[in-house]
C-alpha cells in the first residue's frame, strides 16, 4: 500500500511540474488519415514534450518504446535516421521523419493544429528545464529495459499525457518494449464519445490486448497484467 501511494504521488508531481500540459485539447486542424509513429521512451523529458503535443492535438500514434538497453526498436531508429536519438517521429501522411523535440512539436502544431504552439511547449530552454525537473520525481521509471516476450500484435492504450495513472502504465509498456497504439482522450477530445461506447465508461488508463482479448482499467491492475503476461523473470 505504501509503495502504491509513493508511486502515484511521485507521478502526480510530474504532472504538477508541467502544470497539467497535455490534459486538454486545444485548437485542432486537419486530421491525419494514418497513425503517426513515435519512437521514444517514457522517462525522456524531450519525449514528454512530444507526447504533450499529441494529447493537446488529439492525435493517436503508434508508439515504439525505446528504453535504454532495448534491442527491438532502437536499431530501427538508427537505420532510418542514422542516430539513436529520441524522440523520433514518422508521419506516413506526409512522408516526414524527424528528430528534435522542438522541431517535432512545431511540425505537429503547423500540420494538425492552428500553427500556434502553447506556452508550456514554446519557451525553449525553460520548457526543457521544466520537463527535466518535473520528471525527477519518477527517477528512472520507463527508462531501462526489462526482458520480455514480444507480442504478436501491438497493444492499445487509452490515455492522456497529464494523467499520473496513465504515466505509470506507459512506464511499464516502455520498460517491457511493448509496442502499442496510443489513443489520446484528453479533456475535450473528439474521441471520448467513441471510447466511452467501446469501453463502457470514461476512465483512463484503459488497456486492450488483442493478443489475449484482455481489456482492463486501473493502472495497478494493468501493470500487474503486463508483468504477468509479458515480463520474463
Amino acid at each position: 500500500m505504501i509503495g502504491r501511494i509513493v508511486d502515484v504521488s511521485s507521478s502526480v508531481l510530474t504532472s504538477m511540474g508541467r502544470l497539467g500540459s497535455g490534459s486538454g485539447v486545444g485548437v485542432l486542424g486537419r486530421r491525419p488519415g494514418q497513425l503517426l509513429e513515435l519512437y521514444e521512451f517514457e522517462a525522456c523529458p524531450f519525449c514528454r514534450k512530444v507526447r504533450e503535443a499529441l494529447s493537446t492535438l488529439d492525435l493517436s500514434a503508434r508508439v515504439y518504446p525505446c528504453p535504454k538497453g532495448g534491442e527491438r526498436f532502437r536499431p530501427q531508429v538508427r537505420e532510418r535516421g542514422g542516430r539513436e536519438l529520441f524522440p523520433y517521429i514518422v508521419d506516413l501522411n506526409t512522408g516526414v521523419e524527424m528528430y528534435e523535440s522542438d522541431d517535432i512539436v512545431r511540425y505537429l502544431f503547423d500540420e494538425y493544429g492552428d500553427g500556434n504552439v502553447p506556452l508550456m511547449l514554446s519557451m525553449g530552454p525553460l520548457t526543457d528545464a521544466s520537463s527535466v525537473l518535473s520528471g525527477l520525481s519518477r527517477g528512472l521509471g520507463g527508462s531501462r529495459v526489462l526482458k520480455s516476450r514480444d507480442p504478436d500484435q501491438p497493444l492499445e492504450l487509452a490515455s492522456f499525457e497529464a494523467s499520473p495513472f496513465c504515466r505509470i502504465v506507459r512506464e511499464t509498456l516502455c520498460a517491457l518494449e511493448l509496442p502499442y497504439v496510443l489513443r489520446n482522450v484528453a479533456k475535450g477530445s473528439l474521441s471520448r464519445e467513441a471510447f466511452e461506447k467501446r469501453s463502457g465508461k470514461m476512465m483512463v488508463p484503459w488497456l486492450a490486448d488483442p493478443n489475449t482479448g484482455t481489456e482492463l482499467f486501473e493502472s495497478e491492475d494493468i501493470v500487474a497484467y503486463l508483468m504477468d503476461e509479458y515480463a520474463i523473470q
